[in-house]
């Protein structure tokens, strides 16, 4: 079997595409290497944090990392200076820090300077008008410190106070949508060319069979590959796996702009999809609903692998409790997924007062980043900063025995249109993992966890209300994990039963090439994968 590339001996290039580092998605890893495994061609295209082209394999699937320079991301305002409200502000062409630390240089000079006067021997030559100069220079130095931080905050004032939502910058944002229709994201959000400028070329070059778009920014770069491959007289499938609701999504930016051209973006490529996937049955009809889908988008469910072997088998695995600096008889409550005001992580930490000797571990994706440092903050003013832990993600491998060592995995996440519809990738994380669970009061999970009784419902940013649910499931751990123990509950939430659903759609768009190549068993070049058609296992179809 060859694919229309020239590959030989699989069943067609896949080209998946990622608006981010590939590294802490779990969905995209699992997706490119069980594709992978199943016989395709596939190349995972990425964006390359810091700007650094970067390759490795994963399993039997290629990764690259695109450098993708992001000019068209700043407006055009944001290289003026404000002359009516801030006249004395810096350019914003960088300068401002460069001024600050030439100052900072200047003083720490000044310093040393005074030091080496002051152990001067007497004897010095001209030693006192040397000081004297030295102090008017330091008056100067602080005087010149006091105009560049007032001509430095002005800068920033002009910058923070210029976030597209004044009465100006809504009407701009009608005017565009009124004039171009959809097609208003071209003015609104231009950045998102700059995605299209990284990844287009490498779609083209790789000359897929079909492309697999993660979430709304890729969706606009599958459709326009597709575009152009049918003007060269080449056909591209193209699957939009849609991660979010993007009408219910807390926009990214604080701007009036971001989401409106992310919508119509969305709306003008949504079109181009010869299948769409997605999260949860509750998006699937919603996305049907927003952009006329004929059908019901299929769902493959954001779950964990069921065989957790490792790739790299020397890697040591970690051991979450050896992280946090305790032992296995302190209670362990786990968050494991992005952090952000909206997750809740405030709510863990302002109940550590009432819940003695408990710790909190955070495995978030930036331990360090400026929101973590705002929650290690808030606990050092609880009095509580010993017990709080933030930690960065493992491999997507080694997530749900790193997860396994807590006593109860929390998802304390706030009411948001997207959290409302759909069970996140931590919950079939910590129900793999057999841990009791306390979630918020958000429908889909809510409704799910009493259903199971797998664990204890709070509402939502109701401190009270959650450390009632930690106190209940520590005081019985043994039956909220007995749960797990219903037959097949945990078998319908892998990744094994998703893949089936995920090559079913491949199959489905591509229906002239061979089944699935079968486990352990790669194909000789040129040879067809899959054997004799009456030799070819059954997979299953998209539901």
């Amino acid at each position: 079997m060859m694919g229309s590339d020239g590959t030989a001996g699989t069943r067609g290039r896949i080209v998946m595409l990622v608006d981010n580092g590939v590294h802490g998605d779990s969905r995209v890893q699992k997706t490119a290497r069980s594709a992978a495994d199943a016989g395709w061609d596939v190349v995972l295209l990425g964006r390359a944090p810091g700007g650094v082209a970067q390759s490795w394999r994963l399993g039997d699937a290629e990764v690259r990392l695109l450098a993708m320079p992001d000019p068209l991301a700043r407006r055009r305002h944001e290289f003026r200076r404000s002359w009516l409200r801030w006249p004395l502000a810096y350019p914003p062409s960088g300068i401002a820090a460069h001024r600050r630390q030439a100052v900072r240089a200047w003083q720490a000079d000044l310093d040393v300077r005074a030091a080496q006067l002051a152990v001067a021997d007497p004897a010095t030559p001209r030693l006192g008008l040397r000081r004297r100069a030295l102090r008017a220079e330091q008056v100067a130095a602080k005087l010149t410190r006091t105009w560049v931080s007032g001509r430095y905050w002005m800068l920033t004032r002009a910058r923070t106070h210029r976030r597209f939502r004044n009465p100006w910058d809504r009407a701009y944002t009608l005017f565009w949508q009124t004039v171009k229709g959809d097609g208003a994201w071209r003015r609104l959000e231009p950045g998102l060319w700059d995605y299209e400028l990284a990844y287009g070329p490498a779609v083209d070059e790789l000359r897929p069979d079909l492309v697999h778009a993660n979430d709304f920014r890729m969706l606009g770069v599958a459709a326009r590959a597709k575009i152009r491959a049918a003007a060269r007289g080449r056909e591209i499938k193209v699957v939009w796996d849609a991660h979010e609701f993007l009408p219910g999504v807390k926009p990214w930016q604080d701007n009036a702009r971001w989401l409106p051209a992310h919508r119509a973006h969305e709306r003008e490529y949504a079109p181009y999809a010869d299948a769409v996937m997605t999260v949860s049955d509750g998006l699937a009809e919603l996305l049907q609903r927003e952009h006329g889908l004929t059908a019901v988008p299929d769902v493959v469910l954001n779950a964990p692998a069921a065989d957790h072997g490792e790739p790299t088998p020397d890697a040591p695995a970690p051991d979450l409790r050896a992280l946090c600096g305790i032992g296995p008889e302190v209670p362990l409550l786990v968050y494991s997924g992005s952090a952000g005001r909206q997750r809740g992580l405030d709510t863990m930490v302002d109940a550590l007062p009432q819940l003695p000797g408990v710790h909190v571990a955070m495995v978030v994706n930036k331990p360090a980043g400026p929101y973590m440092t705002e929650v290690l903050a808030r606990a050092t003013r609880r009095g509580v900063a010993d017990r709080v832990h933030a930690l960065p993600y493992v491999a997507h491998w080694q997530v749900v025995p790193f997860l396994s060592a807590a006593d109860v995995g929390v998802i304390p996440i706030h009411h948001w249109p997207n959290h409302e519809i759909a069970l996140i990738t931590k919950f079939f994380e910590y129900s793999h993992a057999r841990l009791p669970l306390v979630v918020s009061d958000v429908r889909t999970m809510a409704g799910t966890v009493r259903s199971t009784g797998q664990g204890e419902v709070f509402r939502a940013e109701d401190v009270a209300d959650y450390v009632r649910a930690v106190r209940a499931v520590l005081a019985d751990p043994a039956r909220y994990r007995a749960a797990y123990d219903r037959p097949g509950l945990l078998e319908s939430w892998t990744w094994e039963a998703q893949a089936e659903v995920l090559d079913g759609v491949y199959r489905r768009l591509l229906p002239d090439r061979p089944g699935p190549t079968p486990p352990g068993v790669r194909p000789a070049a040129g040879a067809d994968p899959a054997g004799p058609a009456s030799a070819r296992p059954a997979v299953g179809a998209g539901t």
